[in-house]
């Protein structure tokens, strides 16, 4: 099962840190697959903002979500199933979907992140997380399976036609690296 859940987050750290509050507060493992979602302005809400989704366990309830998502002092909308909550509910529904048909949506959470540290190779780094493609951006194939990824320790995949993708990019010394940067460069800092 996949929970959908939206605080109406306005950016993906923010966002990052309600998927991992969440799955703390229900007692998840580490390694369950958590995803943020970009949710448009009118989808729910009148502003654009980060939505999350969750696989969950196939014995969690309705019930068993109001003390986990609701305690202050963030107050979280959820959809679980049919069953939908909160102001947001719209948001957390969306994410859900797209989580569960693995259409869209940024991968924070999987088996094997934890092991995605330094320099791997590509072939290294699906053989040991759930990430099924490296992409290699404006290649028309994947990369050899032993060009070295610098991972930056901040790999987040994304769901690409049902498949968990790394998307990268080249970097320097024939290598290559995760296409986010774990602390980008916000638009105009150099013009101030």
């Amino acid at each position: 099962m996949v929970l959908g859940f939206d605080a109406g987050s306005r950016t993906v750290p923010e966002a990052e840190h309600l998927l991992h509050t969440v799955a703390r507060a229900l007692g998840l493992p580490g390694d369950a697959v958590g995803c943020t979602h970009f949710v448009p302005a009118g989808q729910a809400g009148d502003e654009p903002h980060v939505a999350c989704s969750l696989a969950v366990p196939g014995t969690l309830t309705a019930a068993d979500l109001p003390a986990a998502l609701g305690e202050p002092p963030v107050v979280v909308s959820w959809a679980l199933g049919e069953r939908r909550t909160g102001p947001l509910a719209a948001g957390a529904a969306l994410a859900a979907a797209e989580h569960e048909a693995r259409r869209s949506g940024r991968v924070v959470t999987f088996p094997g992140r934890d092991l995605l540290t330094g320099t791997l190779t590509a072939g290294e780094l699906r053989a040991g997380s759930a990430i099924d493609v490296v992409l290699l951006l404006a290649s028309p194939g994947p990369p050899p399976d032993d060009v070295p990824v610098v991972t930056n320790d901040h790999v987040r995949p994304v769901w690409r036609d049902g498949l968990m993708t790394l998307l990268t990019m080249p970097a320097a010394g024939g290598r290559i690296a995760p296409a986010e940067v774990p602390n980008p460069t916000p638009c105009c800092a150099d013009h101030t």
